[in-house]
This record gives structure tokens, sequence and C-alpha cells, in this order.
């Protein structure tokens, strides 16, 4: 998201690179040689394989069966496939660590004569800029990115339209007015996901309190798991997280609490616990760019998409839910589709009570890519925090 966003951690272990290798190896067979560099001419035209395919490649940051991020990338590319059918030819690496090992990695896909690449995690950003400038012939995006180039263009999902409207569910479904969030890595998109979460529980219940436990990973089931189970130790009984596995819903479930599921529909995680799941639908950017490759209208830039453009919604939401909250939902969701809402809108104070919106003043993208405090609420202070 903007200048904010995610994915910033190394991962670059021994056995990450033995998987890469191995998945590299795998891709390695079914793939052609890649041309020689194109000229500035043929970087401007479609870019199309021999054969008459869209070669296309994703990089994923974790595993594919995460039932979170990444999962929710590979189903984009699964639908990508199946809308556009023949036209394009798709591959994906995943578990690829944000170390040298993704700049490999890219290297590799375009040797293999992929002509666009995904990079579906923040710490890409580096690696694919120094990829991208040695091909120019090549587009490469990069989600949750800020730096573009020519042929690098960046895009995301405004994941606090999801977490606000699961923040509305909170607020009217908690008994102990503590609820928690499982935070993966204290940037700005995270720190914004966690107070758009509390605004939108103090829209229903101003008493409302959040309690933040960091893990310093983007996924670390093990260590999600303690992270939930102390928040509920500590009071609190709804729990989101900015994690990537579901091992905060299942905690949850196992304590009798309440949870959301988080990038994907996690209802299955944890059935009983389960209120809702911010779910990302990254398919219709991913046919977009795809086409966009293919007419040769493809053009750098940044794309920031959210529930008005379908790539965000509080899906599956339980029949524990009152009805009167799920009409607040969807009152929420159709203002945000319409322009009509905006989550951050004047007054809003931090939690040290300083004024950081005016009443009325609505804050522009800048504003939110660049969030580095806790809104009135979280009872937590931002690490690092001067």
């Amino acid at each position: 998201m903007t200048t904010s966003t995610r994915r910033g951690v190394l991962r670059g272990t021994v056995l990450g690179s033995i998987a890469i290798a191995a998945a590299l190896a795998a891709c390695s067979k079914k793939e052609e040689a890649a041309p020689q560099a194109a000229s500035a001419a043929q970087a401007a035209a479609p870019a199309t394989a021999a054969s008459g395919a869209l070669k296309v490649a994703f990089v994923y940051v974790g595993p594919v069966g995460d039932g979170g991020w990444s999962y929710a990338h590979d189903n984009a590319r699964k639908a990508l496939e199946k809308e556009l059918g023949d036209k394009v030819k798709t591959t994906y690496v995943e578990s690829v660590p944000e170390s040298a090992d993704a700049e490999r990695v890219f290297r590799d896909l375009v040797a293999q004569g992929n002509t666009l690449v995904f990079g579906t995690s923040f710490g890409y950003m580096e690696p694919m800029l120094k990829v991208a400038a040695d091909n120019k012939a090549v587009r490469f995006e990069h989600a949750t990115g800020y730096k573009t180039l020519d042929n690098l263009r960046t895009y995301d999902s405004r994941t606090y339209e999801g977490a606000y409207m699961a923040g509305v569910v909170a607020g009217g479904m908690t008994k102990s007015n503590v609820i928690g969030v499982v935070g993966s890595i204290p940037i700005p998109e995270v720190i914004r996901n966690i107070d758009s979460y509390t605004l939108g529980a103090q829209s229903v219940n101003p008493k409302v309190k959040v309690r933040v436990v960091w893990v310093n990973e983007w996924f670390n089931p093990p260590k999600e798991t303690e992270g939930a189970q102390s928040l509920i130790d500590g009071g609190a009984d709804v729990l989101l997280q900015n994690t990537d596995s579901s091992a905060v819903l299942q905690t949850a479930e196992k304590n009798g609490k309440y949870a959301f599921g988080w990038d994907s529909d996690m209802t299955h995680y944890g059935p009983k616990a389960h209120l809702a799941s911010a779910a990302i639908n990254w398919t219709p950017y991913y046919i977009q760019a795809a086409k966009d490759a293919i007419d040769g209208t493809w053009k750098t830039g940044k794309s920031w998409w959210g529930v008005k453009e379908g790539a965000i919604d509080l899906v599956s939401i339980s029949d524990k839910v009152p009805a009167d909250l799920k009409a607040r939902v969807d009152k929420v969701k159709a203002g945000l589709k319409d322009g009509s809402f905006s989550i951050w809108k004047g007054p809003i104070k931090d939690n040290t009570g300083k004024e950081v919106l005016k009443d009325g003043q609505v804050a522009d993208d800048a504003f939110l890519g660049g969030i580095k405090f806790f809104v009135a609420g979280v009872d937590a202070p931002v690490p690092g925090a001067k």
C-alpha cells in the first residue's frame, strides 16, 4: 500500500534456498530458453511469447497453502488462467525469501521467457528494481511497493477497508470491550490496518479498547498462536490478525472466542470462532494487467484498489452476527463503493491525544501511506516511536 507496506523482513534460510532451487529447476524443465535482450522499440510492443501466449510469472513470499496472503495471490493466478485461457501461460515460485535469493528467482524467470512478472511482497522491491533495469522488454509488477521504473509499476489492495468493516462487527460482538490484534511488522500498512479496525469498532462501541501483540514475522504459526493466546489471556474476546496463517482464528476456536479470517476466506479453519473474513481479491487487477500487456497498453504507475474496484471485501459473515451489524457493514461497503463514505475523516486523534485529522478533514493517500501512529483506543505504543 503505497510507501507504507508489507513484507520487509528477510527470510533467507538454507531450507528456503533449497526449496527455491528445487522449484526453479522444475520451472526450467517446463519453460523454453529466454530470448536475448530486446531493443527499446521491442519493449514497447505487446508482450507475448512466440507461441502467442503471454508468459506470466508470480513470486510468492510464503507457501501457496498458507490460507492467507500467498493463497489469495495464487487463487487469482488460477482465475487469470481461467479467464484468458490460451492467451496466457503462468508459472509461480513459492516461499521465496526477501533476500538475494529473490533477485536470482526474478532473473531466472526472465531467462525462461516470462515477459510479465509479479513480485507479491514488499521486500522484493530492490531486487525487482535491479532486474527490471536490466530487462527493459519485460513488464514487472510489484505488490505493495512504492518505487517504479518505465517497466515496473506497483499495485496493492486497500486492506484497511476490510479491517474497518471487521472492526464494525468486532465492536458489536465483544462482551469484554477488549479486542485484540496479532500484528506482523510495525510498518505503516499494518499500523493503518490496526487503526482502521479500531475506528470501525469505535463506530459501534466507543468503549472498545484494542490491544496489540507483535510477532515480527509475516508467517510463523507458532508465534501467531502464542500472540493470540496472550491476547485472550489478557481479556480480548475478539481477535484480528495482520499475519498470513490461520493460527489466530484456530486459537480463538480452541478458546471459545471470536476471530476473523485475513486475506482469504478462513471460515473452515475455525467455524465456531469465525465472524467474517477480510478477503483480498487480486483477480480483477491480474486480469487487467495481463490484458494491458497483451494489447500493448501496459504502462508504469501505481494502483491501490479497494472495495470500489472489487479488490477487498468482508466475506462469509457468520449467522452469529446480528442483522443490525450486518446492515452497518453493508452501509459502509456501499459508501466505500460509491465514494460517499470515508473511513479516515476527522476529527481523529492519536492515542496520545494529538489531533491528526481536523473535523471534516479527509485523509488523502499520501497521509494514509505514511501512518506511523495508533489512534485513540489502541492500548499500546507504536514500536520504535519516540
